[in-house]
């Protein structure tokens, strides 16, 4: 499929003898939103891991066509240095990626995510909210093509959400591929392309989403 940035086929996780999901099927496109919906335990965050490569399968394959360096993952941990500022943590992460972004886009990009009053801050005194938003920047520093979210709203307030779906809606309209996990479907699948859920080891299409033409 020439437009497909991952494509997951026969996928099969298992610890020990608990099957965790098995024969789960999956192409993200360009362009798509693919909401990721389940009950805790369901496995969701261990798929999403296996999509980012940070996990192997049991059985199965797993094909990222993204360039590379522009897949982005954002998971539960934060992966910011408490230590250092808003501003030092994206200067890190962009020499670490290799990037060529400027002092000046770093603070663009804090802007976007509201953070620019707090680049000088050290981000181990940020709120749970606030750490995620600087998490996000972290995430979009790579202007991906598969952006991975795992429950990117956690901690946010509502002006944050809408900043979120906004950036997701963005990233959408630049072609990237969109992986979404959420626990608020009715919030979050006006902005998806489809809505999938996975339930008892299986991954089921749940309908399209309000963001398909």
């Amino acid at each position: 499929m020439a437009s497909a940035l991952l494509e997951l086929r026969g996928i099969a996780k298992f610890y020990g003898h608990r099957c965790v999901f098995r024969a789960v099927d999956l192409v993200v496109a360009r362009g798509t939103v693919q909401l990721l919906t389940g009950a805790n335990g369901a496995g969701k965050s261990t798929l999403m891991r296996l999509m980012a490569g940070l996990q192997r399968p049991n059985a199965g394959s797993c094909a990222c066509h993204a360039a590379e360096g522009r897949v982005a993952y954002l998971g539960h941990a934060t992966f910011l240095y408490p230590g250092l500022t808003a501003l030092e943590n994206l200067a890190f992460w962009k020499k670490a990626q290799g990037s060529r972004l400027t002092e000046a886009d770093l603070m663009a990009l804090l802007e976007r995510v509201g953070l620019e009053r707090h680049a000088h801050e050290r981000a181990g005194i940020f709120s749970r909210g606030m750490a995620q938003r600087l998490n996000l920047a972290r995430a979009l520093l790579v202007a991906p093509e598969l952006l991975l979210l795992d429950e990117p709203g956690t901690g946010l307030d509502s002006r944050a959400a809408v900043m979120l779906r906004e950036e997701i809606v963005q990233a959408r309209q630049r072609g990237a591929g969109i992986v979404w996990i959420s626990h608020d479907v009715a919030a979050d699948a006006p902005f998806a392309d489809k809505v999938l859920t996975l339930e008892q080891g299986r991954l089921h299409e749940g309908g399209q989403g309000a963001a398909t033409p």
